[in-house]
């Protein structure tokens, strides 16, 4: 029986390997959603007005912000004449980070529903910088805009040289030169800046900053509009089943699993995290070694956002999060269904390693100084994925 040695971890693998240790309804997880930016000092504050979206708990734990722009657009309340934010073409703009998994998958449901000419989007450089250049006394950084082929940047210390390259959009509606700038044209002088951002082009504000109720709009409101409007990734027949997978597991053992192992400031808050990080992994490779999705046969919302954090697991976390137990390269099943969602062009289009691996390793000058940028950039996802006959 192998057994883990840390000092102040000792988890005997057979339970850690076993799938069956979860119950079928896994009724003993709990989590929640959200977003992401950062600060580069350490100061990780409590304050209700922390800007920074990464503080922590007195135990040393990752707590993420709650989102707090949450406005809806409704096709109901359009068609009733009643509705604050209606549906209209080109009316919506999305501010993405190719970089940040939550912005990632807003822009491919945007792709996969065929809505590319109805709401427009652009993209930030994946390197934080310093966001009052012209205040001293202002440590935040974050998200900003450029242009292809401008200067590179390097990190907030000034090291590395990180490219502007042709996947960079400006925001050319607001010419807002930071997310944080937009932020503050909608009001909000607080923060945290984080994308994805759904804003109002004729309001000239944020309808929304929560990236699972942005997919939900996606996938349904705007289906007049949509090129594939028949696509429905939220099925009633399996949504309850869904939800409770994404709040108890997905989302708060590995969406948000990884970045509390990453951002844990405690021995135990980091034992406790990447323990219920690798029990997840397990749980969810012995599922999909019986079906070819989460619900079975059909696709949902769930397999995306569980994509979007295992295509940046190994290029990534597994280094720069400590996440180093195994690879998802170690566990076949995961491996093949990775590679199955990359294979679908609307996510191919959308996932951008260059950009992924430059914002970890560029953006967070304590945790990785001189902002070196590792080789890997993970399994060949091109390799054909064998799930077809699951």
């Amino acid at each position: 029986m192998l057994v883990l040695r840390n000092p102040s971890l000792i988890i005997i693998a057979s339970r850690l390997w076993s799938a069956s240790s979860f119950p079928s309804r896994i009724s003993h997880f709990g989590g929640r959603t959200n977003n992401i930016t950062r600060t580069t000092t350490l100061n990780m504050s409590t304050d209700k007005h922390d800007n920074t979206n990464l503080r922590s708990g007195k135990d040393g734990s990752y707590q993420r912000h709650d989102s707090k722009h949450r406005h809806f657009i409704s096709a109901s309340e359009t068609s009733a004449g009643t509705a604050k934010y209606p549906v209209e073409a080109d009316r919506y703009h999305l501010h993405v980070a190719l970089a940040c998994p939550w912005a990632c998958g807003a822009l491919g449901m945007i792709k996969l529903k065929g809505l590319d000419e109805v709401i427009s989007h652009s993209i930030v450089h994946p390197t934080w910088v310093k966001t009052k250049l012209d205040d001293d006394s202002d440590a935040h950084c974050g998200w900003a805009y450029r242009s292809p082929g401008d200067e590179p940047l390097p990190n907030t210390l000034g090291h590395g040289s990180n490219v502007c390259d042709d996947a960079l959009k400006p925001d050319t509606f607001t010419n807002a030169a930071s997310i944080r700038d937009l932020y503050a044209i909608a009001g909000d002088f607080d923060g945290p800046y984080t994308t994805p951002v759904l804003w109002d082009k004729k309001t000239n504000t944020i309808v929304s900053n929560e990236s699972t109720e942005i997919l939900k709009m996606l996938n349904k409101e705007f289906n007049s509009l949509s090129k594939n409007p028949d696509l429905d990734l939220y099925p009633a027949e399996f949504q309850e089943e869904m939800q409770e997978l994404n709040d108890k597991l997905v989302y708060p053992k590995v969406n948000n699993g990884v970045y509390r192992c990453g951002f844990a400031k405690s021995q135990t808050a980091y034992n406790q995290a990447v323990t219920e990080l690798f029990e997840s992994l397990e749980f969810l490779e012995e599922r999909l070694s019986k079906q070819r999705y989460l619900a079975g046969s059909t696709i949902t919302w769930l397999d995306f956002r569980l994509f979007m954090t295992l295509v940046r697991f190994d290029p990534v976390y597994v280094t720069y999060f400590k996440t180093n137990l195994k690879r998802i390269a170690d566990y076949p099943n995961l491996l093949g269904y990775v590679r199955e969602i990359y294979s679908i062009p609307a996510m191919k289009e959308v996932i951008n390693i260059d950009h992924i691996k430059a914002h970890y390793f560029t953006s967070h000058p304590h945790l990785n100084t001189f902002g070196i940028i590792p080789v890997l950039n993970g399994p060949d996802l091109n390799v054909p994925h064998g799930r077809e006959n699951m």
